[in-house]
């Protein structure tokens, strides 16, 4: 808690000082530390004694000190020359907090615009890897979608208030003043002080061309000045799958196998299938049931009135749940910032972290194209994982005929390779062993420094130059191996290093004048920046044929001929943003509030017509409990109404976009008196286009901020956000010769929604009780593709279909397909589903089929046509709870989070692989007329398209 205390002085003249101690504890008896004084607007001595307490000294004129601190009411305290023995009691409202903005702080009471914060003390209990994990649930109108479940695995997708354009956009991340692009990955969340986000365009506008999405700032934790504190904080734990797929056993896999080929006509697959049992729970093969967790967090700060650092360690370890061995994150971490305040009027610090993350990955984590955990879903149960029968290792041609390239377990036993399921399924736990050793890495240094002059009282003048420098790659090695007939490396291994590098740096200058007059109290903000992005290039060497059967015998060593050489480098294009920007708040006696802003842009991505934007916003609020005609009560304690509207934008695309670049076009054949020369060709990629600009999204927002009974803090929220000229690229004929599609301004999407956030805090006898909540309703919708009818999404394995589309009038991405009505019994049902001429809607139907319904009014049967929007994968509802309780020095917390209103596509099962595996839903398939009338029969061949249609009978409520 950064306390502060200021004196209110009986009189103007500065006397003789008297020395004062006390300490200063919160309503449970926590103390509460790093106290410092205000008098006439200045900063007084004060410092800390070996047990905590405070020490200053104050003027024998001043005979009242004003005790407060974040989070907490404030409270007088008359001076009597002894020890003070000061307690101050939690404030609900909160509404003195210094919140952190664009570019500086301002106080809670006087914010205008929709900032949600979340502080230290709210995540030191969590085992969070990244900070976004913090946010989860935490958050009104934030969304958080986790990559994979692999430790480590990419930047989750973070949405505020919904997703904000068609071609993919981030929040701006904003790290101690920071624009970070690479990722966060590298941040201890133990290093964190407060977080807070800007979810309106009325307070993200001073970020202007990276603010569409909103923005997150992150401040980190600093010095304070007092006695060396030393603080270690740690957790260890293990994971495990909360639970498993229900997948058919071996009898059961025979058993559906075999009635799948008799309905195709075709024979038995497998004799006796009760003589099979349970098999092989692939599965339990791959997952670790008690993989680990553990975080190590070591802290120092420290310093004097003039000098205070802050500096930290981390080492941040986690294993997987699936395959294990390949299957880990590991990140070393290293913080030290330092301010230095050498002049009353001149400041100067900086702030570096260090971080080196080391991780393993199985390939293909969350896809169903091959890697251990499609494999251990689709792979038939009948095959072993270790095969021990020496007559099949002798006889069978899968392992007799490739004998010295089976992976074999410690016992020099092969491993099972399955005779029934092919393409890129293989025996999972055989696959791990040959990606023992691969890894990737990465060191990145994130690191900024600043200069604070006063020239005058008011006045502050800053200048902040950051740089985040990042190295990263992997090395890899592929030994021979024999998986299955068609997963194998059988001719030459291969060793791969790959190596990459990023330096992006930003360049910051401000000037803030803050002034008061009378109740006029207002502060201005004028700035520069620059930035420079994408400084980015790379190369891998592949060396083919060395002496090594392991990765740890691997080596760049190793001497190879030149044609056992492959490599390959690249450079990105520069990336620049040049920006001038503004910013006035103002209040009248915490009454009446004003934010102004103003930014003005210039992006390297568009030509000269369209170079630089401005972004604007204004935003205002009323604080009537602060009016003197408002009757001080117990039930509204504190209220503030706000609303603002403005504009953010967004240059998400690549370089060059709006010229028409010249590139390879394709090898061509010259004939020269009977001698043929190749050459490469070079032709237009596609047609200029000079009109290309800013991606725009404007935002309106009114909300209420109160607190009840001086216990109950509510915050509501209305906003409709709206992106216009959204970037993607525009069809063009065929004719014209390009290689791609231009970028164009033509398309435009909506979000509206409304946010609750619910705080509770008192004390109840000895209990201290924390509780918060939140709910926020969203709605998405497509509003314009240009002369695009739509946008193809996803698409569904082995189907001539995709299974999601975008288009004018629905959810962004929404599913799409084809509804059933249910199944039929009979052949009579069949024969009686006709069109109005009395053709039959499904002429490939037998009983037991799906029953699709007819959409269209084409005659005929039933087609591409026939398809609809069957689902929303958005969630229209978010939700997140937390509850603390604390009693004499332990406390007990609990945390949910969830949504609700979205549907999920779920296609576990491989359809082009008709031999793959199971779920027990299958179990409950149609096998006779009334037995099903929502799970159809099985039939190799899949004739109706029951399974290779997108239809809702995939869909899954994605409630939680």
């Amino acid at each position: 808690l950064l306390l502060f205390l200021s004196a209110v002085l009986s009189t103007a003249a500065e006397a003789q000082s008297q020395r004062i101690t006390g300490s200063v504890t919160d309503d449970h008896g926590a103390p509460v530390s790093h106290a410092s004084v205000v008098a006439k607007g200045s900063r007084m001595g004060t410092t800390t004694d070996e047990k905590g307490n405070f020490v200053l000294n104050v003027p024998n004129s001043v005979h009242t000190i004003t005790v407060s601190s974040l989070g907490f009411a404030g409270i007088d305290v008359r001076v009597t020359g002894g020890p003070l023995s000061i307690t101050l009691k939690s404030s609900a409202a909160g509404l003195e907090d210094v919140v952190v903005i664009g570019y500086g702080t301002q106080k809670k009471s006087n914010v205008t615009g929709a900032i949600a914060s979340v502080k230290a003390s709210d995540i030191e209990d969590m085992p969070a890897q990244r900070l976004e994990d913090a946010l989860k649930g935490r958050t009104a109108g934030v969304t958080i979608v986790a990559a994979s479940g692999q430790p480590g695995s990419g930047d989750p997708a973070v949405f505020i208030r919904g997703i904000t354009s068609i071609n993919g956009s981030s929040p701006l991340f904003v790290v101690d003043g920071m624009p970070v692009e690479g990722g966060i990955d590298y941040l201890n969340s133990g290093d964190i002080e407060s977080i807070e986000v800007l979810k309106d365009a009325a307070s993200a506008a001073i970020y202007g061309t990276k603010a569409a999405a909103g923005v997150i700032m992150v401040t980190t934790k600093t010095g304070k000045a007092g006695t060396l504190k030393v603080n270690y904080t740690g957790y260890y734990g293990t994971q495990a799958p909360a639970r498993e797929l229900n997948l058919t056993t071996a009898q059961q896999y025979a058993t559906l196998r075999n009635e799948s080929s008799l309905a195709a006509g075709n024979g038995m697959v497998f004799n006796n299938t009760d003589a099979l049992g349970k098999g092989t729970n692939w599965q339990d093969a791959i997952f670790n049931k008690h993989a680990k967790i553990e975080n190590h967090e070591l802290s120092f700060s420290g310093g004097s009135e003039k000098s205070v650092f802050n500096a930290s360690v981390g080492l941040y370890q986690q294993d997987g749940i699936v395959a294990t061995a390949i299957s880990n994150y590991k990140r070393f971490t290293v913080r030290v910032n330092s301010t230095h305040k050498i002049k009353p009027w001149l400041t100067f610090g900086e702030n570096v972290a260090y971080a080196y993350i080391r991780s393993q990955a199985p390939f293909s984590e969350n896809g169903y194209f091959g890697g251990p955990l499609a494999s251990a879903i689709n792979l038939d149960p009948i095959t072993p994982v270790v095969e021990t029968d020496a007559n099949v290792i002798a006889t069978n041609p899968l392992y007799a005929n490739n004998a010295s390239l089976l992976v074999r377990n410690g016992a020099g036993e092969p491993y099972g390779i399955s005779p029934y399921v092919g393409q890129e399924m293989s025996n999972p736990v055989a696959y791990v062993q040959t990606q023992i050793g691969n890894y990737g890495w990465s060191d990145k240094v994130v690191g900024n420094g600043f200069i604070e002059v006063e020239p005058v009282k008011g006045l502050k003048i800053r200048s902040n130059i950051g740089t985040d420098l990042a190295f990263w790659g992997s090395n890899a090695f592929t030994p021979l191996y024999y998986l299955s007939p068609t997963i194998n490396n059988t001719t030459t291994n291969n060793y791969t290093r790959q190596y990459n590098r990023a330096n992006n740096w930003v360049f910051a200058n401000t000037a803030t004048w803050s002034h008061r007059i009378d109740e006029h109290n207002f502060s201005i903000l004028v700035g520069y920046e620059s930035e420079n992005l994408s400084n980015q290039n790379g190369s891998s060497l592949t060396y083919l044929g060395i002496p090594a059967t392991s990765f740890a015998q691997a080596s760049m060593n190793y001497t190879v001929p030149t044609a056992n050489t492959n490599g390959y480098g690249y450079e990105n294009q520069p990336y620049t943003i040049a920006s001038a920007f503004g910013r006035v708040t103002y209040d009248y006696d915490g009454r009446y509030l004003f934010t102004g802003i103003l930014r003005r842009d210039g992006s390297s991505h568009f030509g000269t017509d369209n170079l630089y934007a401005t972004f604007p916003s204004a935003s205002v609020g009323w604080n009537p409990t602060r009016e003197h005609f408002w009757v001080t009560n117990r039930v509204v304690t504190a209220l503030k109404i706000r609303a603002g509207y403005g504009v953010n934008g967004n240059d998400n695309l690549g370089p060059f976009q709006y010229e028409s670049v010249i590139t390879g076009a394709g090898s061509y054949v010259y004939n020269n008196n009977a001698n043929s020369t190749m050459a490469t060709g070079y032709a237009p990629q596609t047609i200029a286009n000079p009109n290309l600009k800013w991606e725009q999204t404007s935002q309106a927002d009114a909300g209420l901020d109160a607190t009840l009974f001086n216990a109950l803090t509510v915050s509501f929220d209305w906003f409709k956000k709206k992106t216009t000229g959204m970037l993607m690229q525009v069809a063009i004929p065929g004719y014209v010769g390009a290689t791609s599609e231009p970028w164009g301004n033509v398309a435009s999407m909506y979000n509206a929604g409304e946010e609750l956030q619910l705080g509770y805090h008192k004390r109840i006898g000895g209990f201290l009780v924390d509780w918060s909540g939140n709910v926020s309703h969203i709605q998405n919708k497509v509003t314009d593709l240009g002369t695009t009818a739509y946008i193809t999404g996803q698409s569904f394995q082995a189907s001539a279909y995709e299974v999601s589309r975008t288009m004018v009038g629905h959810p962004f991405s929404s599913f799409y397909g084809f509804k059933v009505l249910g199944v039929f019994q009979n052949q009579a049902e069949i024969n009686s589903y006709v069109d109005s001429k009395g053709n039959l809607l499904q002429p490939n139907a037998a009983p037991g089929d799906l029953k699709f319904a007819k959409i269209s009014s084409t005659p005929g049967a039933i087609g591409t046509n026939d398809r609809t929007f069957i689902g929303n994968p958005l969630p229209a509802w978010t939700f997140g709870t937390t509850l603390s309780v604390a009693y004499k020095g332990f406390d007990v917390k609990a945390f949910a989070q969830g949504v609700a209103g979205n549907k999920i596509f779920s296609e576990l099962r491989r359809l082009d692989i008709t031999t793959a595996n199971y779920s027990t839903r299958y179990l409950k398939r149609w096998t006779g007329p009334g037995t099903s009338n929502d799970f159809p029969r099985l039939v190799d061949g899949d004739p109706n398209g029951n399974f290779t249609n997108p239809s809702d009978f995939y869909l899954q409520d994605g409630t939680y």
